[in-house]
């Protein structure tokens, strides 16, 4: 067998296999002398099967075997004795020549053919106590806690039914029927039944509420309004409606005390113990806001400070994906590239340089994670996936035997594991100081993250 380098350019190699047709001949007699003692063909004692026989009923299907038994023989061994670590499965070109395969297939003839690798670079991680980073920081105030506390209590609020007849005033609940259209023709989640609304909470569309002071019990009333520009749904931002909002009964707020007997309708002690779990619960948000930025950060400087090929099969796949999303996103709420002030190739170049970063990006921290010997543990793995499979009330149990059953699923729970872990290992040898900000800064900052 003979393995010649046709190809060494970049991330790409090449190689021309020829294997000779007295080689093939030899792999395909042993496999039909090992198949002659377990065949049972009709008219032959066991083991009395001639080989000229076996050769003619199963000949093609078993050198078929035997090929592909020696390509990926040959596979190992390129990669063994050149020491390449691959960026994808090879790539194998046979002739185009039909007949020169049938030929190989009888072993008649020699096979020839090609093998085409994707490397990964080569590049030196070196150290990172010289990255500097900043983290910011946000103090949970007093305020804070007794706001967030208020919030739960008025959310709480016992109501009590007005007098028939009675006008809604401003902090009444109403409990209410509603069906929007736009243009004269309803839109999805435009339609709700027996819905509470807390006139002067600001829950629903700006100027809904104020419309429905002095509404009674009964009364059927059209409210207009129109959609924020920035408003989550796209296919409605902006737009004008009208909804035809039935009201069905009208209470008035009741006193809300805040004290310890509030506080155990939520399981604890007292109104201390309430205060703690909150503070705890927004400092474990800011927490997470912080987290984030400095991650953003971290890769950020990482993104700036390496430079190396990229596997171009890795670049492409990580682009396909990302532009499937904007065709899907653009398929789903009408908006072209001009609408979004750009064009189609503009678009792709830059869509492309996001692609090159997460490829360059995950490429540099499974390096790093590779030499810091940093590993997913069975119980880390386990939490992951009983956290995922709570995310679907009823199916733990498929949604659990999904993913230890599939490879590549149980690859996609792992990876942001291994990722988060390594961000870690990277920040605490890098410079880190913190610094402390206004909430709204810190939390600020993350929505641009997010949207970046």
């Amino acid at each position: 067998m003979q393995v010649t380098e046709t190809l060494s350019e970049g991330l790409l190699r090449a190689y021309k296999v020829v294997m000779p047709a007295g080689d093939l001949a030899a792999r395909l007699d042993g496999q039909l002398t090992e198949m002659k003692g377990k065949a049972r063909i009709n008219g032959f004692r066991p083991g009395k099967v001639p080989m000229a026989h076996l050769k003619k009923l199963y000949g093609k299907s078993v050198m078929a075997d035997v090929v592909q038994s020696a390509v990926n023989e040959v596979n190992q061994k390129i990669v063994k004795d050149h020491s390449l670590r691959l960026a994808g499965e090879p790539k194998i070109e046979f002739p185009k020549d039909q007949a020169e395969v049938e030929r190989a297939l009888a072993a008649e003839g020699d096979l020839a053919y090609t093998v085409n690798l994707e490397i990964l670079p080569k590049f030196d991680v070196g150290a990172f106590d010289d990255v500097t980073l900043e983290r910011l920081v946000a103090r949970v105030s007093d305020a804070e806690v007794d706001e967030a506390i208020q919030k739960m209590g008025e959310r709480n609020r016992p109501f009590t039914a007005r007098a028939e007849g009675a006008a809604a005033e401003k902090g009444d609940k109403v409990t209410i029927d509603f069906l929007g259209r736009i243009g004269g023709e309803a839109f999805s989640g435009g339609e709700g039944k027996d819905t509470d609304l807390v006139i002067g909470s600001s829950t629903f569309i700006p100027g809904f509420e104020d419309q429905l002071t002095g509404v009674k019990a009964g009364e059927t009333r059209l409210v207009k309004v129109t959609f924020p520009a920035e408003y989550g749904a796209e296919h409605l931002a902006g737009k004008d409606a009208e909804f035809d909002v039935t009201a069905k009964t009208i209470a008035a707020p009741g006193d809300l005390k805040i004290d310890d007997e509030f506080a155990k309708g939520f399981g604890l002690e007292g109104l201390d113990k309430l205060k703690e779990a909150v503070r705890a619960n927004i400092e474990g948000e800011y927490t997470k806001a912080s987290r984030g930025k400095l991650k953003r950060n971290l890769l950020d400087a990482l993104d700036k400070r390496y430079s190396f090929d990229l596997p171009p099969s890795l670049v492409e796949q990580e682009f396909s994906g990302i532009w499937g999303q904007v065709e899907a996103e653009q398929k789903r709420t009408g908006k072209t590239f001009e609408d979004e002030k750009t064009t189609e190739e503009a678009a792709r170049a830059d869509y492309r340089k996001i692609a090159e970063r997460r490829v360059r990006l995950g490429l540099l921290l499974a390096e790093v994670g590779e030499k810091a010997e940093i590993k997913i543990t069975e119980d880390e793995l386990s939490a992951a996936l009983v956290e995922r499979a709570r995310q679907y009330p009823g199916q733990e149990k498929a949604v659990w035997d999904y993913y230890r059953k599939n490879a590549e699923a149980l690859a996609s729970v792992r990876a942001p594991l291994f990722e988060e872990k390594v961000v870690d290992h990277v920040i605490a040898l890098a410079k880190v100081t913190d610094k402390v900000v206004p909430k709204d800064e810190l939390l600020k900052q993350e929505e641009e993250d997010e949207a970046a």
